[in-house]
């Protein structure tokens, strides 16, 4: 079982958490953050079925640290090898809010540090010889928020927001999450006419027809966490054939 986290924009935690719920997962709130519990199929099934989430990711770890020392260690204790083979190509983004570690930069450095001698002890490899990061891509983030520290690492890739219909998008598009909630934050229901009278690149229309006909809104896209080699490909392929059933595509909507 993994410690997950769903983020999502600012207001939108009600919607988000419900919609986790309605999957069968406990969750916690916090600012733009859901928090639950699941293992490889629920990370599936939230990439591929959140439509107002921007992306799921991995809790690795959390502790408090007050100074870069420690910061590193507890990094460092981090089981990193379960996650990040020897050739992952894993770029450490950061953010550090009212935090003693205010400087982003060096966090995110001392962070990258940490985990190369963590997987250099594991795989056996002198510090003479540079990790080639030639493999899976494994973006991983360290957050500070007042000295409290949360490694994570993300799942989806591109923002689930990027539903994989969109070729191209014109002037101030409104982003496919945010579409979707403000059809789930009405009483429209799929029995009945939807109307958009300002109706632009259609983002709008397009999200009440795959809630409409029940089409997971991360179908026809791919996620990061399929090109990991320790994760089940098996798994990815159930829940999206499962996907794929519950599809209504015969519905008439209006």
């Amino acid at each position: 079982m993994y410690q997950l986290l769903a983020v999502c924009p600012m207001g939108l935690e009600a919607v988000v958490t419900k919609e986790i719920q309605e999957l069968g997962y406990e969750t916690t709130v916090e600012n733009g953050r859901i928090f639950f519990e699941g293992d490889e199929s629920a990370i599936v099934k939230c990439n591929l079925w959140l439509r107002t989430a921007d992306r799921v990711k991995i809790v690795v770890g959390e502790f408090d640290a007050y100074t870069f020392d420690e910061l590193f260690e507890n990094v460092k204790a981090l089981p990193w090898e379960d996650f990040l083979p020897l050739d992952a190509a894993f770029p450490v983004a950061g953010k550090s809010i009212k935090s003693k570690l205010y400087s982003t930069p060096d966090c995110q450095a001392i962070t990258k540090k940490a985990i190369v001698e963590r997987l250099r002890t594991y795989y056996h490899r002198p510090a003479s010889v540079p990790l080639t990061e030639t493999g899976a891509h494994f973006q991983l983030e360290v957050a500070l928020l007042k000295d409290h520290v949360m490694v994570t690492l993300d799942t989806t890739g591109p923002s689930l927001f990027k539903r994989g219909y969109r070729l191209e998008k014109g002037g101030a598009p409104l982003k496919e999450n945010m579409a979707a909630a403000l059809v789930m934050l009405t009483n429209w229901r799929k029995d009945r006419p939807f109307y958009d009278p300002v109706c632009g690149s259609g983002t709008l229309c397009i999200e009440a027809a795959l809630i409409g006909h029940n089409i997971a809104p991360g179908f026809n896209r791919e996620f990061a966490c399929e090109s990991w080699d320790w994760f089940s490909q098996e798994i990815m392929e159930n829940v999206r054939s499962a996907a794929e059933e519950k599809a209504d595509y015969a519905i008439e909507l209006d």
